[in-house]
């Protein structure tokens, strides 16, 4: 299956998030590794924006109100616009700004589509690094080499997993510590890629087999969610004391790990 394969509608929704990312992500290119970068905190020394991620922003929003004017838009910076529409576009403008920021090139673009609040469409595009992942629901998950496909690791101590830890770990003590330090003695190892949309679709390529994270807002997870479910990965909202609480791993070792981290 392409993208060929697709609805009618379904073609417009992909062809205008590639849009959007390809020149959204042609912004954060420009900024990338300047050293006149303008940094802004929010709220805390942990929790930042830069003008790159607001001039990504104002390329995707300004795309969707010429395009889609009746539609509704939650984006990270601009936040919720409370327009009451049947569907939804979910924005990061820039998942993954503290590694921007320091000039990592694992960041990227997140972009879903809710449609009476199920999200039907995901795309997420790593401009530096040249990655693209895309989904309809229902219709698999593609990626840099094609369909996407989750891997079949069965034993938690050959897994190579992610996580991720929350913008007020200072202050917070259900900071994921814990959970990081009962994980890492059982399994080949874990990585820290900054990125939760990124994570999930690492896990989507099989690149990972889990990932789990704390404290994520929508627009972290959104795409990258769907992405991995649809490339048959098992992915679980576990808590709901701590804003958006999400594991996704490979079947085999889906249970293991969620008892872990819960």
């Amino acid at each position: 299956m392409s993208i060929t394969d697709f609805s009618t509608q379904e073609q417009d929704w992909i062809r205008s998030a590639r849009m959007m990312g390809k020149e959204a992500g042609e912004v954060l290119r420009g900024y990338f590794r300047r050293r006149d970068l303008s940094i802004e905190d929010k709220g805390s020394a942990f929790d930042i924006v830069t003008e790159a991620d607001k001039g990504s922003e104002r390329i995707i929003i300004d795309y969707i109100r010429n395009r889609y004017p009746e539609h509704a838009i939650l984006s990270e910076e601009s936040g919720d616009d409370h327009r009451q529409a049947q569907c939804q576009w979910v924005i990061d403008p820039l998942d993954g700004t503290v590694n921007y920021s320091a000039g990592i090139a694992t960041y990227c673009i997140s972009i879903g589509l809710k449609v009476d609040g199920e999200t039907r469409m995901g795309y997420v595009y790593a401009p530096t690094l040249g990655e693209e992942f895309y989904t309809i629901k229902g219709k698999g998950a593609y990626g840099p080499y094609g369909r996407l496909q989750v891997k079949g690791t069965t034993e938690l101590q050959r897994a190579v997993v992610s996580t991720g830890f929350p913008y007020d770990k200072a202050t917070n003590p259900d900071n994921n510590l814990d959970r990081f330090a009962q994980v890492m003695p059982r399994v080949r190892g874990i990585r820290r890629l900054g990125s939760a949309a990124m994570d999930l679709c690492y896990v989507a390529a099989g690149w990972l087999d889990g990932y789990w994270e704390l404290n994520l807002k929508e627009w972290d997870a959104c795409a990258g969610e769907l992405i991995a479910l649809e490339a048959g990965a098992v992915v679980k909202r576990y808590r709901n004391d701590h804003n958006i609480c999400i594991m996704a791993a490979a079947p085999g070792i889906a249970d293991e790990l969620l008892r872990m981290v819960e």
